[in-house]
């Protein structure tokens, strides 16, 4: 029975029996020689070689993995992330110092041998049973560098790495089969090439290039002869010799190094001497990796941007081959980011509220024509440093892109899609409604996309204020916000009809479910998120044509191939006449209407204010021919809080409205982000608006009796509703100007 030393180990004869066997196995896969069974040589332990003859012919090299660049839409950097940092270069790009270290230390025989080194492993059997272990391993650089390969292989997943790294003769003899192909097929200068790219140089660098980066600042072409040999040096254990935490024992191992070089004549003695006396100078580069590293902000948009990469099926089918895209790197992303854009939006998200408040705000542009996103600003910066106010959560997107679970309720802001489901069923903008500041409708009155009534309770609905009464018109009604008023032109155009316009602007795109088929919805009750908001606003710049958002321009593999990217798919969701009505009618709402402070006087614009239910959402999005901002303001974390008697940004506000807060907040982000010399118009259209008020005559059936008017296009003057009021003369607008402004 074999003796065990004391410490439980083998003793120094075992150890260099067992490391004999191997060598034996080594020469005769060296000299091609058929082995017997596996049993006859005592392989058939779990973990050994199982045939032999079964072992893959070739052998495939994954690419490498390496840092992902992230660019703006100029080309400008905004992140390099990666799971491993690397950047690949050529031979001719790496010092020939460094080139001569690696072989002197790692395997000085290196060109003078086949896969194996047969006189390295005699040596090491003898010094092995000498020192009573393994005080001297036999490993070919070639050799290390399959293993490398292996353990590339198997990326951040313990159990492959285990496999890949597990001390067997199986997988020493596999690795020595698949070392003689790579010295037929690559050849020496190739080998040292992929092994100086692909081998672990400590503090996150793998690689020579990035390790140079990381320890010296500089090129890995540029490397002198003493920084090669600390480079060198570290391979055998990059956290012993790690010149950042020990510089004395770097410095030792890097004097080992350059005797080394000279012993086998790659330098003179003098030389060696010369850099041992050199003390060790680092110049080291802070790792800069993920989005946390994002400038002005974008932190948000670079995270969309990875989540768009793991969840699109333009990156492949499954979830693990888009992982695998990602986790792989060496991309060169090319995104939609504007930087005047992202510039604007971050400086407006912190302008009015600290990071530190109870509240956050976050700003998102649209460009319409294209979809493209062209930023994503929050008042909190992404980090995972929660006691500095950061976040990695994105408010103006869903939760599968790394935001919302449930979206915000975006109050007012939803009355402009029931104003153009209205217009596309035909009913003029001069039809008004006299109503009290509360009026009741049954839920039965509104019917669903399935013919059947929305429900059976009553619904109360009450404006802002209770001067908010009397009569008003589409026009007058989103200047002000009455929600009365579109608690009936909803029900006019149709519960379905409207929540069949969201959908088509793209309403809740972000969060991927159905909108609640409730009569509320005109009013905002159901959640929605910044970005499909900017969006859906997008649609009304863009004459009625709505295209999905996107965030990726271009993407170059680190082959120089160009990758297939997600395009934008634009579609009409209603005729260029709604949507230019539409747009004149909001240019109401900021100019005498509820978001006056957030006008732009130097060019059209359009928006609309939305508040919900105690305050705990307020919002302002509006646009002009070519940008759309979208601005949430609210409570990001844990049960949401109304925003009375609230100070944020250090100013105090008894109660945030969407026109006090996200409106100034919106015009600094459109301020910064358009062109003064850009003032595109919105197309000019008649609004009809509604006479003024009359006493109601015998026989009028009251406001609470609407009538669904008959079908026709926006401008109709024919039908007659009871209890509505409309206009003797449609054609020309309320004040003969057509400018839809209801003064």
């Amino acid at each position: 029975m074999a003796k065990k030393r004391s410490g439980g180990g083998l003793t120094g004869t075992q150890q260099a029996a067992k490391f004999l066997g191997v060598s034996v196995l080594a020469g005769a896969v060296l000299a091609g020689i058929a082995l017997p069974a596996a049993g006859a040589l005592g392989l058939a332990a779990k973990g050994t070689v199982e045939g032999f003859d079964e072992i893959p012919s070739n052998l495939k090299t994954p690419p490498l993995s390496q840092r992902t660049t992230i660019l703006d839409a100029e080309g400008g950097l905004i992140a390099t992330v990666y799971s491993r940092d690397r950047k690949v270069v050529p031979i001719d790009k790496i010092s020939p110092y460094m080139q001569k270290a690696i072989v002197a230390i790692e395997d000085g025989r290196f060109y003078e041998h086949g896969a194996i080194d047969l006189k390295g492993v005699l040596r090491a059997i003898n010094r092995n049973a000498q020192s009573g272990g393994v005080a001297q391993g036999a490993s070919t650089l070639t050799q290390q560098y399959v293993k490398n390969v292996f353990v590339e292989e198997a990326g951040d997943d313990p159990e492959k790495v285990a496999q890949a790294t597990q001390q067997t003769i199986g997988r020493k003899v596999r690795e020595l089969k698949f070392a003689i192909q790579v010295e037929e097929e690559l050849g020496k200068k190739k080998i040292l090439e992929n092994y100086l790219n692909i081998t672990f140089f400590g503090q996150q660098a793998y690689g020579i290039e990035a390790a140079s980066q990381r320890y010296f600042s500089k090129p890995a072409a540029d490397l002198s002869l003493g920084e090669a040999a600390m480079m060198a040096g570290l391979v055998q254990s990059p956290s012993r010799y790690d010149p950042i935490n020990d510089i004395q024992e770097a410095t030792k191992r890097r004097n080992v190094v350059l005797q080394r070089m000279a012993d086998v004549k790659d330098i003179s003695q003098a030389e060696a001497d010369k850099a041992k006396a050199t003390p060790l100078k680092l110049k080291v580069k802070t790792p800069k990796n993920g989005c946390i590293t994002a400038v002005d902000g974008a932190g948000f948009f670079c995270d969309y941007v990875r989540k768009t990469i793991l969840n699109d099926a333009t990156f492949g089918k499954t979830a693990e081959e888009r992982q695998k895209l990602w986790n792989l790197g060496g991309l060169t992303i090319r995104t939609t980011l504007d930087p005047r854009a992202q510039a604007a939006a971050n400086e407006a998200a912190i302008a009015k509220i600290n990071k530190d408040d109870p509240v956050a705000a976050s700003v998102v542009q649209v460009q319409p024509k294209t979809g493209r996103i062209l930023s994503m600003g929050q008042s909190r910066p992404y980090g995972l440093d929660q006691k500095q106010h950061q976040t990695t959560l994105n408010l103006a997107v869903g939760s599968k892109m790394g935001g919302t679970t449930y979206g915000f309720q975006v109050g007012s802001t939803f009355k402009p899609i029931t104003a153009a489901a209205a217009l596309e069923k035909g009913i003029s903008p001069a039809t008004s409604f006299n109503d009290p500041a509360q009026i009741n409708i049954g839920e039965n009155e509104y019917t669903r996309c399935d013919g059947k009534p929305s429900g059976y309770a009553n619904w109360e609905v009450n404006n802002e204020m209770e001067s908010e009464k009397g009569v008003f018109d589409m026009t007058s009604a989103l200047g002000k916000s009455i929600n009365t008023y579109f608690a009936r032109l909803e029900q006019m155009a149709g519960l379905c009809e409207t929540l069949t316009m969201a959908k088509n602007v793209g309403y809740e795109r972000e969060l991927g479910k159905a909108i609640k088929q409730s009569p509320s919805a005109t009013l905002g009750s159901v959640e929605s998120t910044p970005l499909d908001m900017a969006s859906v606003y997008a649609t009304f710049a863009n004459r009625g044509i709505y295209c999905t958002p996107i965030a990726i321009e271009s993407i170059k593999a680190a082959n120089g191939d160009k990758l297939n990217v997600p395009q934008t798919k634009c579609t009409r969701a209603m005729s260029d006449r709604t949507a230019d009505t539409v747009n004149q009618m909001l240019k109401g709402v900021v100019e005498d209407g509820t978001g006056t402070k957030a006008g732009l006087s130097d060019r059209d614009n359009a928006g609309k204010t939305g508040t919900t239910n105690d305050r705990k959402d307020a919002w302002f999005v509006g646009y002009t021919p070519n940008l759309s901002t979208a601005v949430w303001v609210g409570d990001d974390v844990g049960e949401k809080k109304s925003m009375y008697n609230i100070t944020i940004g250090g100013e105090y506000y008894d109660k945030v409205c969407g026109g006090c807060l996200p409106g100034p907040i919106w015009k600094i982000a459109m301020t910064g982000a358009l062109d003064a010399g850009q003032t595109p118009t919105f197309v000019p259209v008649s609004v009809p608006r509604a006479e003024k008020p009359k006493d109601p005559k015998e026989g009028d059936e009251g406001p609470n009796k609407p009538r669904k008017p008959r079908d026709g296009k926006p401008g109709d003057t024919k039908p007659n509703i009871p209890g509505i009021t409309l206009p003797t003369d449609l054609i020309g607008g309320g004040d003969g100007r057509g400018n839809g402004r209801g003064r």
